[in-house]
Formats: structure tokens, C-alpha cells, sequence
């Protein structure tokens, strides 16, 4: 049986955990229970918040909940996920192109053939279309500004772990 965290750095790490983890239910939910598929920056979206639980599952041993180096990593996943959501966001709103996964790509010099596979094969959620939004910002948006409250609170937990060594 593991022990709870029991210091402020690692309280805090959890709870950046556990705020992953409630992200990624949250968007299973949406699109298993809601109905609403996503699209390729969505997927691309969820691979750090998956970081960031095991993170949190490794910090469960109490051999290597004291390892700095996993809060490190836990503070670039999600600033790696602001930085998807904010991408995401400015394909939303048109202000940059998405990958061409998003789009259905370019007919180009394609033959027919080709092209009819090219749209068979297309994703049926685009990116740059908001499936769902609250007060104006769409699930993309909500995403980079919880993953920044989260990397908020991976930067608390190696601030409290610094202090808490240095005075020791």
C-alpha cells in the first residue's frame, strides 16, 4: 500500500495529476456519451494530459514521488498542451492553416481514383470547425486554459519542492 502525498509539493503535483486525468474524462465523455468525435489536433491534445497521469501514477511509489525530474516533465506536457490548444484555437478561428490530417488535404495533381481514396480516407471531423463551445471559446480554447492552470500548479510543486529542500 502506497502513502498518500503528505508535502505541499506533492499535494500540488497530484493535484495536476488528477486535473489531467479529469480532462481526458472529460473529453472521452463528449466523445462517447455527447456524440462528438475528434477531430486530429483534438487526439494530439489529450497525449500530454496522458503524460501527466502517469506522471502521476509513478509519483504514487514513494521511491520516485520525490524525483524533481518528474515535475519537470509534467510542467512541458502541459505547457505543451496550452500550446496544442492555442494552435488549435487559431485553426478555429482561420487564423493559421491545421495540418492537412484536418482538412482532407489538397486534390492537387491527383487522379480520380486517387482523389476518391483521398476523400474515403479523409477524417469526418474537421479541425478547424468548433463542435462545441461555452461563452465563446470552444473546447480547444477551454483545454489550453486548463492545461495552463495545471502547468500553474507543476510550477507551485517544484517551487514548494525547492523550498522545502532548502530548508531542510
Amino acid at each position: 500500500m502506497t502513502a498518500a502525498p503528505t508535502k505541499p509539493d506533492e499535494a500540488l503535483a497530484a493535484l495536476a495529476a488528477a486535473g489531467s486525468a479529469g480532462l481526458l474524462a472529460a473529453a472521452f465523455l463528449f466523445q462517447h456519451v455527447a456524440g462528438l468525435p475528434p477531430c486530429e489536433l483534438c487526439i494530439w491534445q489529450r497525449w500530454p494530459h496522458a503524460v501527466a497521469l502517469g506522471l502521476g501514477l509513478l509519483m504514487l511509489s514513494p521511491a520516485l514521488r520525490r524525483l524533481r525530474a518528474l515535475r519537470v516533465v509534467g510542467l512541458l506536457s502541459m505547457l505543451t498542451a496550452a500550446g496544442l490548444g492555442l494552435h488549435h484555437t487559431g485553426v478555429e478561428r482561420g487564423w493559421w492553416e491545421g495540418p492537412g490530417e484536418c482538412a482532407g488535404g489538397q486534390a492537387g495533381d491527383l487522379s480520380t481514383d486517387a482523389l476518391m481514396d483521398s476523400i474515403l480516407g479523409a477524417p469526418v471531423v474537421r479541425c478547424d470547425e468548433v463542435a462545441w463551445s461555452l461563452l465563446g471559446l470552444s473546447m480547444a480554447s477551454w483545454q489550453g486554459l486548463a492545461a495552463l492552470a495545471l502547468a500553474g500548479l507543476w510550477a507551485l510543486s517544484l517551487r514548494a519542492q525547492g523550498s522545502s529542500s532548502a530548508s531542510q
